[in-house]
């Protein structure tokens, strides 16, 4: 009986500090997207990770059956449209708003699991659904059914990375895990780099993501950029560290520990606290995920 709540127990704190370094992770883009542009961010955030991920091919070759190419360049390429309005969003709203509209995947995940994969949600796991929606909604707070761009890239925030993590359960069937983090940020790396000498030579713009072509860091900002990319891949060694030593629903459910580190430290960095309706928002969604995590278990 000790032995499983010690496992529990460790499970639950990996998982937690993983959510405190992604959510410093987060919070040192949006400290670099007030000095470059959020593209830029992603190109640098992915470069590390591809560095990182790289390093690891020299102690362990990769073994693989492969065969789903499509399958493998869709989820590279969803996983980095999302990621890529995280980012902007990371810039242009508060921190906590914009890490709960990304952690709406796993609600919108239990939906396509169950379209695409013919996974079980039950009563439950819909009524959670249900009320994670209500709470996005409580976020967005629109103007009759108007949304700011803000609140469409937050919804696609979730809704793509939930595509993407859907993708990666088949993959995992066929692919290494680090082919298929190695394809996300390779093509995460490489497009963000188009964009931006797209951007340089040409008329070619995206307002609020790309306009002004690369700019090359200098002094802080490139201990800035290794501090996002140490701390992002540290938060992902303790996540997989954590779901290696408990059940998923329990340690997913703990994962929603970094919308409280989301609110400490974006108030930390200038933003105000979310209002009555935004705070009910948050817990509707952070209530959501967790009922649906435990659904998982």
């Amino acid at each position: 009986m000790q032995k499983i709540v010690a496992n529990v127990n460790k499970g639950v704190l990996f998982m937690v500090i993983s959510s405190l370094c992604f959510a410093i992770d987060g919070a040192f883009a949006k400290i670099l997207s007030e000095h470059m542009e959020p593209v830029e961010v992603v190109f640098f955030r992915n470069t590390i990770g591809l560095f990182l991920v790289g390093a690891t091919l020299f102690r362990k070759p990769i073994h693989q059956i492969g065969g789903r190419v499509f399958l493998l360049i869709f989820r590279a390429f969803i996983g980095l449209s999302a990621m890529m309005a995280f980012f902007y969003n990371i810039a242009h709203i508060s921190f906590a708003d914009a890490m709960t509209f990304s952690r709406t995947a796993p609600i919108f995940t239990a939906v396509f699991a169950f379209l695409f994969l013919k996974e079980k949600i039950g009563f439950k796991g819909w009524l959670a659904v249900l009320v994670g929606f209500v709470g996005v909604v409580c976020i967005m707070k629109p103007d009759g059914l108007m949304f700011e761009i803000t609140d469409i890239l937050g919804l696609y925030s979730g809704v793509g990375a939930a595509l993407a993590y859907t993708s990666v359960r088949e993959l995992g069937k066929f692919y290494d895990t680090r082919s298929i983090v190695m394809a996300f940020v390779g093509l995460g790396s490489i497009v963000p780099l188009m964009m931006m000498i797209a951007s340089k030579y040409s008329s070619f713009e995206l307002d609020g993501m790309v306009s002004n072509g690369f700019i090359m860091p200098s002094g802080l900002l490139w201990f800035y950029i290794l501090c996002m990319g140490v701390f992002g891949a540290i938060g992902q060694v303790f996540m997989t560290k954590s779901f290696s030593v408990e059940k998923a629903g329990i340690v997913g459910a703990a994962g929603y520990s970094i919308i409280f580190f989301s609110l400490i430290i974006g108030v930390m960095l200038g933003d105000a606290m979310p209002d009555i309706l935004g705070l009910f928002g948050i817990f509707l969604v952070v209530a959501s995920g967790i009922v649906v995590a435990k659904q998982k278990s």
